[in-house]
Parts: structure tokens; C-alpha cells; sequence
């Protein structure tokens, strides 16, 4: 989770009108004044003391005023403390976990169809943008590699991956090469290396090669050690995701903005800031939250991503969860992306 260390506040009046603060900001989504705090923190405090509290909230880079409004709204700061130490998070409703459960018990859909109900029910449920990758098949495998000659010193690489994948690749050798060259190098490579994953190929290739130089004539010396290329560019694609509900972020005025909500839509277009973060997610324990500028991308400046990641056989295979605004209920998002995942983990091991 992307977080600076926590600030300590002075005193527990203090952690509590700033929870008090932050809570009525998520309802309504206005700047919250020293009056509307005092009526909604029922407590006996006058409204100097309320403002005086507010002062330091300010100066501690916790809450800030919005152009000339007399209230004030949570920073990104702010709403890391929140979550990290003042939000009590709520379990999912009954009747939310049995619309999930009803999705997954007995789902017989292949996994991209799986992933694509759960982004909707995400979204559905939450009111939010829901995200879910699509998780990766099995590693890529050489079956068999093939070399046939071409034009000047290009050879064209055929490789067979799994069970029926095939990719070719064109490569550059030092020299040309005759037909029982090029045979010759695919059987020293299929006999050593056929079921090897590719990313493992190419390391030990480079092992393998300092070992047999001697005995390796140069012709498949020269064949060999260009066709790590091959194996290194033959690797499986990265992750994919599927996102749901994004119109429902215009819901929210602070991304509404044709500008705001162009950028982010654009960014979803373009897939590579939803699957670095992703990515950034897929290794973590539990459920990771990214406040705005915690992110890295300035166009999720007023967004907050809520992640967790989903596996089969303690196998960490995806990652799923929501964006929204900075604002949004934390206390009921968080466990439903949780449980989401702990419940898509479960209805993948049971339908393998």
C-alpha cells in the first residue's frame, strides 16, 4: 500500500472530529464547516475550539480548503489516516455476499466469462468502477522449435508453445547457414529444452553455452546463441483486464468534468496505468488502497483504487477491485472487494 508513515494527532478530540469530517464529506461530497461538524460530532465544544482543531488538522496537511469555501475537505493525507487507523470497516451486507454467492455457486462459465460477471457485480454492487484481470494461463512451454533459411543471414524460428501455440520469429545470424545447420542447432535445442518454460530457456541457454562452447562447432554456436532472442521475445502476453461501470463515475461531481472524465476514460483506453497498477497489486498481502496521488498517475489525482488478489492453490493468479473517487465509503468498499476475491479464488479452484 502506497502510504507516507502515519501522522500522529495530538489528542483523541482531534482523531475524531477529523473522522467526523471525513464521514460527512463522503455523504454528501461538500466542503464541511465548523457549524456542520459541531451538529454532527454532538459534542460539548465551542465553536472556537472546533475551528481551533480544524486550524491544526489544516497546518498538518490533513484537510484543506477548496478555493474560497469557508469548510474544509479531507486531503489525500487525510483519508490515509482515515483508513489506515479511523475507519471501523463494516462486513458486507447479507444480502450483497448472497448476490455474489448466487453469481459463483455452480458458475459453469470459463474464466473470461467469470471475470467479466465479477467486474459487473463489482460495479453493481459498489456503485463504482470494478476492474478484474484476467488471470494468466500456464506458463509458456517449448514443444518443439523449427529453423528455416531465408534471405542473406535471416533464419526464421518456428516455435511450437504448449500444446498448439505457434510464433514465429526472424532472426539475425552472423552468417548464412545451410538447411542441415539449422536442423542440426533445433535438435540440440528441442532435445535439451522441449517442456522447459521460454523465460527459463534463455537463462540457461546462457549457462549451457559457456559449458559447450568447445564442443559446439561455430555454425550452431552462432544458431544457438541467436535464438535466445527468440525465446525471450516468446513469452506470455501481460496481464488483460476487464472494466465494468465506468459511467458510473460520472455520477460523482468531482469527476464529472468533461476534461476529468475524458482523461480517465482515455487512460482505461490505453490499459497501461490500470495494468501497472494492477500489477503493483497482484504480489501484496490483503487489500492494497491507492489515494490519489499515491497511484503515481496524475489523472487518478481525485480517484482511489481499493485492489485485492485473487488465487487458486495459494497460487496468486489476479487481481480485482474498484475505482471512484477519493471519497468514496471506504468502510463498505474494502470488505466487498475482499470477500469478492476470496469467493472468485474459490468458485476458480473448484471449476479446475
Amino acid at each position: 500500500m502506497s502510504a507516507d508513515a502515519v501522522t500522529t494527532l495530538p489528542n483523541e478530540r482531534a482523531q475524531y472530529l477529523l473522522k467526523v469530517l471525513i464521514q460527512r464529506h463522503i455523504r454528501d461530497g461538500m466542503p464541511v464547516g465548523s457549524r456542520t461538524l459541531s451538529r454532527d460530532a454532538r459534542i460539548d465544544l465551542s465553536p472556537a475550539t472546533i475551528r481551533n482543531v480544524m486550524s491544526d488538522l489544516e497546518e498538518m496537511g490533513l484537510i484543506a480548503a477548496p478555493h474560497t469555501s469557508a469548510g474544509r475537505i479531507p486531503t489525500p493525507r487525510g483519508y490515509r489516516m482515515f483508513v489506515d487507523t479511523l475507519v471501523r470497516y463494516k462486513a458486507p451486507n447479507e444480502r450483497d455476499v448472497e448476490e455474489l454467492r448466487t453469481e459463483f455457486d455452480g458458475s459453469q462459465d470459463d474464466t473470461n466469462q467469470l471475470v467479466g460477471k465479477v467486474s459487473d457485480m463489482l460495479s453493481r454492487i459498489t456503485s463504482l468502477a470494478g476492474v478484474v484481470t484476467v488471470p494468466k494461463g500456464k506458463q509458456a512451454q517449448l514443444r518443439q522449435i523449427e529453423f528455416l533459411p531465408l534471405s542473406d543471414n535471416q533464419v526464421l524460428a518456428i516455435l511450437v508453445i504448449n500444446d498448439r501455440e505457434v510464433q514465429n520469429r526472424i532472426l539475425h545470424t552472423q552468417d548464412v547457414h545451410t538447411a542441415s545447420e539449422l536442423q542440426r542447432a533445433a535438435n540440440y535445442i528441442n532435445d535439451n529444452y522441449a517442456g522447459v518454460d521460454l523465460s527459463d530457456i534463455h537463462a540457461r541457454l546462457i549457462e549451457d553455452l559457456e559449458t559447450t562452447r568447445d564442443s559446439m562447432n561455430q555454425a550452431m554456436l552462432d544458431i544457438v546463441s541467436v535464438a535466445q532472442s527468440a525465446m525471450e521475445g516468446a513469452t506470455t502476453p501481460r496481464s488483460e483486464f476487464i472494466l465494468a461501470g465506468e459511467r458510473n463515475l460520472m455520477e460523482f461531481a468531482e469527476l464529472s468534468d468533461i476534461g476529468t472524465l475524458r482523461g480517465l476514460f482515455d487512460a482505461f483506453a490505453k490499459k497501461r496505468m490500470m495494468i501497472d497498477l494492477l500489477d503493483r497489486s497482484i504480489s501484496a498481502s490483503g487489500v492494497q488502497i491507492f489515494i490519489g496521488e499515491e497511484s503515481g498517475y496524475r489523472i487518478l489525482d481525485d480517484c482511489s483504487v481499493v485492489t485485492a488478489p485473487f488465487g487458486v492453490d495459494d497460487d496468486q493468479i489476479g487481481v480485482l477491485g474498484v475505482i471512484g473517487p477519493t471519497r468514496m465509503a471506504y468502510d463498505r468498499v474494502v470488505p466487498i472487494v475482499e470477500v469478492t476475491a476470496r469467493l472468485l479464488g474459490s468458485a476458480l479452484e473448484s471449476g479446475d
